[in-house]
């Protein structure tokens, strides 16, 4: 599931900056191949036509080839192509949009009465150990390998489908490109704090995904 991205060096960086802005096709095809998908959630979040989303991501690809040469490396490289996306989204006048950032639609989310686990799942007031755990959900850590098979892998992608688009998102860019909280952050706009609640909420809602799975299997 999780495509861990190494964190790249100054150095990487600016032979990865280098490379563009003498238009090395292998180093722009890298970045398409890695953000182009992150990105359409993204566009996704501002409009609600994948065929626009994907007129909006070009657009982006646009923006890098003739911003390249003026970067200045103030944030990370995928950091700045995130940006140019939001630019884009919130700036083309003849697009169908959403009027409002990502950042309020990510604390829309956050802020919602939606419990991060199905109550049902802990032991009520009448109980010996009223609040406890009825059964423990699977772990489920930041670096932790998670071995799938396809078939359980295929129930994940599902489940992230599913999600608000936030969440979709944050989950995305966490659990499955393997990017730091920081980064997110960063790239998003968000608050960390919402950038937890969101991430919290998609994971608990795959996790009960996969249960049901289990469950279902083993019957």
């Amino acid at each position: 599931m999780r495509e861990v991205e190494a964190m790249p060096s100054r150095e990487d960086e600016q032979g990865l900056v280098d490379r563009l802005r003498s238009g090395d096709e292998k180093a722009f095809r890298g970045l398409v191949e890695r953000y182009h998908q992150p990105l359409v959630r993204l566009a996704l979040t501002y409009v609600s036509r994948p065929d626009v989303a994907e007129e909006v991501v070009q657009d982006t690809w646009i923006g890098v080839i003739r911003g390249i040469d003026t970067f200045e490396a103030r944030s990370s490289v995928k950091t700045w192509i995130f940006r140019i996306l939001t630019y884009q989204a919130m700036s083309g006048g003849k697009r169908e949009r959403r009027s409002i950032p990502f950042s309020v639609l990510a604390g829309r989310e956050a802020d919602g009465d939606e419990p991060a686990v199905d109550p049902s799942r802990f032991r009520g007031p009448e109980d010996m150990y009223p609040g406890g755990w009825i059964n423990h959900p699977d772990p489920w850590g930041d670096g932790e390998s998670i071995m799938l098979s396809l078939e359980m892998q295929s129930v994940v992608a599902a489940s992230l489908e599913m999600l608000p688009p936030a969440q979709r998102l944050v989950m995305s860019l966490r659990d499955v490109q393997g990017w730091t909280a920081e980064e997110v952050c960063e790239a998003l706009e968000i608050s960390q704090g919402n950038q937890r609640v969101l991430l919290h909420r998609a994971r608990s809602r795959v996790r009960a995904a996969l249960e049901r799975y289990r469950l279902e299997a083993a019957v």
